[in-house]
């Protein structure tokens, strides 16, 4: 079995609203699997799925190839975007308390705790209240108590909220330590840079439906328009650009150049291979600047929620 977590057809409804309808996803084992779509597309409801935080009205979900169960809760660490630490409890306490839960006994807590206490550089927060952290340090301890069990899965729901840039990159660097030690991560934001960074698949639920999953890369390729960014330098500029229009597709073009000469957006058929493209350009110009512009998870995920509106 080369997926640790399976959703077969899950749908959920509370009242008159469809919250899923007929979803299935596959989270490969060792993969990070990005979650996405907009607000209320239906993400937190097939997490809480997957939680058994509620129950689903049609479809099963499996992990590791057995349907889940309650016992399944000590193989699963999550992050909810609304976090749950109790405000007034001491760090250590709470740590402790939640580590047990998860069916750690207090000696293996305790050691586990130092050593992600020791790696964070947080050791001196172990008698500080919860409500004494800010939001990002709080959610420091959030991380820790959710990985500290080591489940088979990790869902992380907007990990990074509340982290500066360097501990946002912190976080993102353990994320992908524990994926390569064989956790597999359930990944769901908004920030689509971090989808870049850390996702090798990703499903997009919009309005109740998948509408898009694959390999990330896969999908990049589905969407991409053999479209390059060209940053040209000539003594005759109109000339060059005139010649350019007689023979390809040329379209607006914003990107950032350093030389401003000339810049363009060249779409070639299926016929034009970029090095054809790439002899032309330098038969007629210094080329300064030659770029495919490949669909970043930002555009796939305008175009496919506007393109199922």
């Amino acid at each position: 079995m080369n997926d640790l977590l399976v959703a077969n057809s899950v749908s959920k409804n509370f009242g008159d609203f469809k919250a899923l309808n007929q979803v299935s996803i596959a989270v490969p084992k060792g993969s990070i699997f990005g979650l996405l779509g907009p607000n209320g597309a239906g993400k937190t409801t097939l997490i809480r799925i997957i939680n058994q935080i509620t129950m689903p009205d049609e479809g099963s979900v499996l992990l590791d190839g057995q349907p889940l169960k309650p016992e399944h809760v000590r193989d699963i660490g999550y992050l909810p975007e609304e976090r749950g630490l109790y405000k007034s409890m001491k760090v250590g306490e709470q740590c402790l308390y939640l580590a047990q839960l998860k069916g750690l006994t207090k000696t293996e807590a305790k050691a586990r705790l130092k050593y992600w206490f020791d790696k964070l550089e947080i050791g001196d927060w172990w008698n500080k209240k919860i409500q004494e952290l800010s939001k990002g340090q709080a959610q420091k301890i959030q991380f820790i108590v959710t990985v500290l069990h080591q489940p088979k899965l990790l869902i992380f729901d907007e990990p990074f909220s509340g982290f500066d840039p360097i501990n946002a990159n912190l976080i993102k660097d353990e994320i992908l330590q524990l994926r390569d030690e064989g956790a597999t991560v359930i990944f769901s934001t908004h920030r689509m840079e971090s989808v870049e960074e850390l996702c090798d698949h990703i499903a997009l639920i919009h309005k109740s439906n998948k509408v898009l999953d694959g390999k990330l890369n896969d999908i990049k390729r589905q969407y991409k328009t053999n479209t390059f960014e060209v940053g040209l330098e000539s003594l005759d500029r109109e000339k060059v650009i005139s010649e350019i229009q007689d023979k390809f597709e040329v379209l607006p073009a914003t990107f950032r150049n350093l030389n401003d000469d000339i810049k363009l957006n060249i779409k070639i058929n299926g016929q034009t291979s970029p090095n054809d493209l790439l002899s032309f350009l330098t038969s007629k110009a210094q080329v300064h600047h030659f770029v495919e512009v490949i669909p970043s998870a930002s555009d796939i995920f305008i175009q496919t929620v506007k393109n199922n509106q």
